[in-house]
């Protein structure tokens, strides 16, 4: 007796070769889109045929990054909006096909010092706004039977580094929050997943290398190697465009069954 045959899932070829990119008609918002990892990946979206709802509060850097794309031929549609203002970030997230949520903050304090209010942004802005984005943008997914939630996380959402208690508890969060929207999307083809880089040549580390050194009691020369570079078996910084691409593949059809789990870019620091 011939079994029976068990037929693809939808939107799935398993035989055809890998296929560059295509979001052509697809909408994604990507936010802290106005430099650094974010700016990144509105560029790399727009390349493959996305229009981009950028999202940022600089609005300087939305305009020079709508510029950039226009100039690469891509579209983009600057979005000035502070993510601590949850519900216009719930509204803004309405009928998007694909979700990164990339916008972060970051300070260098023992806990004993770290101010609480600052505490409070940081998770409002890294954990709290992720669950209104993706709860405004998740109707138009299931409806359409489609959809790609990509969580910029961390190498700190897997380990933790002292004097960081916000950024990490923020990031820990992100990937539970990851893991329960690709739990519940997964029946709607949606997936839900998170990137984790180490540290990423971008404004944002930069800023950290005079905390770092104060909090570490070294001078500031030497933060890059003794302290950000110190677990990291690959000695050097990632490029924002590497976690872009990361980004775009768990946007393309060859990731279908990828979900609910973290893409380490690490080099290495997570294998000690």
């Amino acid at each position: 007796m011939t079994p029976p045959s068990i037929p693809p899932a939808h939107g799935s070829t398993p035989s055809a070769p890998p296929s560059p990119l295509d979001l052509g008609g697809r909408t994604a918002l990507v936010t802290g889109a106005a430099g650094g990892i974010g700016r990144a990946c509105a560029l790399r979206l727009a390349a493959a045929g996305a229009k981009v709802r950028a999202v940022d509060r600089d609005a300087a850097g939305l305009e020079a990054l709508a510029e950039r794309a226009q100039h690469l031929g891509g579209a983009v549609e600057p979005h000035v909006l502070d993510l601590t203002d949850l519900d216009a970030a719930e509204q803004a997230a309405a009928g998007t096909d694909v979700l990164v949520n990339n916008a972060g903050l970051q300070l260098v304090r023992p806990i004993e010092e770290f101010p609480p209010d600052t505490f409070h942004t940081v998770l409002t802005v890294m954990l709290e706004a992720p669950f209104r984005l993706i709860r405004g943008a998740l109707p138009h997914m299931y409806e359409q039977g489609w959809g790609r939630i990509v969580n910029v996380s961390s190498v700190h959402g897997l380990r933790a580094s002292a004097f960081k208690s916000a950024y990490v508890a923020a990031k820990h969060g992100l990937e539970g929050l990851s893991k329960v929207a690709a739990l519940e999307g997964a029946p709607h083809g949606v997936t839900s997943n998170c990137v984790n880089p180490g540290y990423v040549r971008t404004p944002l580390v930069e800023k950290q290398l005079a905390d770092q050194a104060r909090a570490h009691g070294i001078p500031e020369e030497r933060v890059l190697a003794e302290v950000m570079l110190q677990d990291s078996a690959v000695k050097r910084l990632i490029e924002p465009e590497e976690v872009a691409e990361a980004v775009a593949y768990l946007c393309g059809p060859q990731a279908s069954f990828v979900t609910g789990t973290s893409l380490v870019l690490d080099g290495g620091w997570t294998a000690h």
